[in-house]
């Protein structure tokens, strides 16, 4: 019984039963991502001194955190902010709120309260930490610039602590003041209340701090809220004049910048001279305490000014010419030099004793015209500027003289020989600056003998890229004297033999050279050449360096070419163009040469190579006529009907070539009928008796003159 009872058992539980279940959809899961506050406080809840708390915040500022995430993490921090006591710990949670308010995506509105208590709650005392906090202020007011309300309360928090005794923490102020400060009052209802700070008036109380960083802070703040749009005050332009003394150089650098914006803002504007009762433009006497710094004991300084002067065009001319006069001066007196006052008490022959009173007095007499307004540092600016010890204040004095130069010819002249003397420095940079400079104010000048030997002596020099520019500038200097045209042809040629690789170079500055002195390369054309007037000298060797560059020149020169030598162009031209062609130049070669003119002589006629169709037929058919001399009559006379017949076409189909071509085919008409009645055996009978006897000679002298 029990043995049936196990077995009913098993088979119950046995049993399958089978039963039909609906479809049921499958689970998604979704991974999720731990959080990033919630890991952050683990971390921060494992530390147990402040050097692990800053490790833990070291690693966490390496990886990235969310948008989403960036609130809570705040929130993570402030708290764990309040609960510590160590200042680099909070100096580190400051920094990294900085960073995570520059999150993508991330609107820092939501803790800006946060950070106005956190920056209250906190000691005098941590300057350090305060200057970081002000400085996660500045990120969080950038980031929402349309915010007003937001940038008023930012201005009035940073106002608040410019009494702080540390220096960082003031910086940090001016700075936050120079970047968010504005002078417009806001018309939405959360702002009504709030009054704007005078920021420009915040600011240039800090010019006089007692420290030179707050000093150097307030100029800057200063020149960001003009970067920013907003127009700074003229009364501001005495304090900055005060600054140009100051001992500390980033002071005298920030403060030479200031000046230069005033000058800008308000050029003719009227300010008293200290030194006198007389008055000047404010450009102007900006332009002379800035000169006045090119002479200032530190470089960075004087490249500063030496680099403001050149943007400076709107001063006076004789302002702008008294940069290049190195006269001493004063108190308005010329000083002279310790040889001028030696020398004459040289030749004096005696001392002053003293016993007559007023005997070493001065002896010139003060003109009041001449007297000079301007800072005695201005005489002789760019002097000193071309002349210092530091390269980087030469560069710049030659890029301010380049810059004043394009905007005044009569200035450009005056600044020429200052500028051809810059060709000899001893640092490679500065030479080839100061020959982009003549380059760029070449339109303004022209060179003259002893300049263009100074300029030409720097073909010498060793680097390729100097001797490349200065054959970029011959291509658009002008020259005064046929003199200087055949000391550059002698000069280049010393410079291709030493450097046969300059041969491209050489030769498009020959092209260059020679379009723009037609001129004077026309007198050099029988003494280069060798041509003579009547008769015919050696055709000159083509592979010949020096007849090469002579025919670039005088090929690109005129439309005014002799006759004689163009006969020897119009032999050579091809097989010069066919060289260039080969030797990858032909830039250096005008195509076809300039005027395009028909050149008539006594024993030849020709005209100009061109590429079109018919001039190039034209020229061919011109060519034979060459080669009448040594023909026979028949040969001759058969050869110019020919020729009129070739001309006669061109007239009717080219109309532009008819002139050219009638008067040519007039011309051998003339020469055929003069050929013709030679060959006549009466010609050597007396005329009268000729003429009766032999009418068609007659006709043909009537036909002759008719043409």
């Amino acid at each position: 019984m029990a043995a049936h009872l196990k077995k009913r058992v098993y088979e119950e539980f046995s049993k399958v039963v089978q039963q039909q279940h609906e479809e049921i959809p499958a689970k998604k899961l979704r991974l999720t991502k731990p959080s990033k506050s919630a890991a952050l406080h683990i971390d921060l809840c494992k530390a147990t001194s402040p050097g692990d708390v800053l490790q833990y915040l070291l690693q966490f500022a390496r990886k990235p955190v969310e948008a989403e995430s960036v609130e809570g993490v705040v929130r993570i921090l402030l708290e764990y902010y309040y609960k510590e006591n160590d200042s680099s710990v909070r100096l580190k949670i400051a920094s990294l709120l900085g960073l995570l308010s520059k999150t993508p995506g991330f609107s820092p509105d939501c803790i800006v309260d946060e950070h106005i208590n956190t920056l209250h709650n906190e000691n005098t005392e941590s300057h350090q930490v305060l200057a970081q906090l002000l400085d996660t202020l500045l990120v969080i007011g950038t980031q929402i610039p349309d915010n007003l309300a937001l940038r008023l309360k930012l201005v009035e928090v940073a106002c608040k602590h410019l009494v702080d005794t540390f220096h960082g923490v003031r910086n940090k102020c001016l700075q936050l003041i120079g970047c968010l400060g504005t002078l417009d009052k806001p018309n939405i209802k959360e702002c009504e209340n709030v009054v704007p700070k005078d920021v420009q008036k915040i600011i240039s109380d800090h010019f006089i701090d007692q420290d030179p960083r707050v000093r150097t802070a307030a100029i800057k703040a200063m020149l960001q809220l003009h970067e920013r749009g907003m127009k700074l005050q003229q009364s501001i332009y005495s304090q900055a004049c005060k600054l140009l003394s100051d001992d500390y150089e980033q002071v005298r650098s920030a403060a030479v910048q200031l000046i230069w914006v005033l000058s800008q803002l308000y050029p003719e504007s009227i300010v008293p001279i200290p030194s006198s009762n007389e008055e000047i433009r404010l450009i102007d006497d900006a332009f002379g305490k800035i000169c006045h710094m090119v002479s200032d004991g530190s470089w960075m300084v004087r490249v500063q000014a030496t680099k403001l002067l050149g943007f400076m065009q709107q001063v006076s001319a004789h302002f702008l010419e008294q940069t290049l006069d190195k006269k001493l001066m004063s108190d308005l007196r010329r000083k002279r030099t310790a040889h001028e006052r030696a020398k004459e008490l040289f030749s004096s022959g005696e001392f002053s004793s003293g016993r007559k009173w007023g005997d070493d007095a001065p002896k010139e007499e003060v003109n009041t015209d001449a007297v000079n307004l301007i800072d005695s540092g201005a005489c002789g600016a760019f002097v000193h500027g071309l002349e210092d010890e530091m390269y980087e204040v030469r560069i710049a004095a030659v890029d301010s003289l380049c810059t004043l130069a394009q905007s005044s010819p009569s200035f450009a002249e005056k600044c020429l020989d200052f500028l051809v003397d810059m060709f000899n420095d001893e640092i490679e940079e500065v030479r080839l600056q100061s020959i982009h400079t003549l380059r760029k104010i070449s339109n303004h000048i022209t060179l003259r003998e002893d300049q263009l030997d100074t300029v030409l002596a720097v073909l010498e020099d060793s680097s390729r890229d100097i001797r490349e520019a200065l054959h970029e500038l011959l291509c658009y200097t002008n020259v005064s004297t046929k003199d200087g045209i055949q000391l550059a042809l002698v000069e280049l040629l010393k410079n291709l033999t030493k450097y046969p690789t300059d041969r491209n170079s050489i030769w498009k500055c020959l092209k260059f050279l020679g379009s723009r002195h037609p001129t004077l390369v026309l007198p050099l054309v029988p003494e280069l050449l060798s041509t003579h007037p009547f008769f015919d000298t050696p055709e000159p060797d083509m592979d010949d360096p020096a007849c090469i560059l002579y025919c670039h020149l005088f090929y690109n020169a005129s439309k005014i070419i002799p006759k004689r030598s163009y006969k020897i162009f119009a032999k050579h031209f091809r097989s010069l163009e066919g060289m260039s062609n080969r030797q990858g130049c032909q830039h250096c070669v005008l195509k076809k040469l300039p005027g395009r003119r028909l050149v008539c002589g006594s024993d030849s006629t020709t005209i100009m190579p061109s590429e079109d169709p018919s001039q190039q037929f034209l020229q061919q058919s011109l060519e034979r006529v060459y080669s009448i001399q040594y023909l026979d009559p028949q040969g001759a006379q058969e050869l110019l009907e020919f020729t009129i017949r070739d001309l006669q076409r061109i007239s009717e189909l080219q109309s532009e070539l008819s002139g050219m071509a009638d008067f040519t085919a007039t011309y051998l008409k003339c020469q055929l009928l003069l050929m013709k009645a030679l060959q006549e055996k009466l010609w050597n009978m007396a005329a009268p008796l000729y003429l009766k006897q032999n009418a068609l000679a007659s006709a043909a002298a009537a036909q002759v003159r008719d043409e």
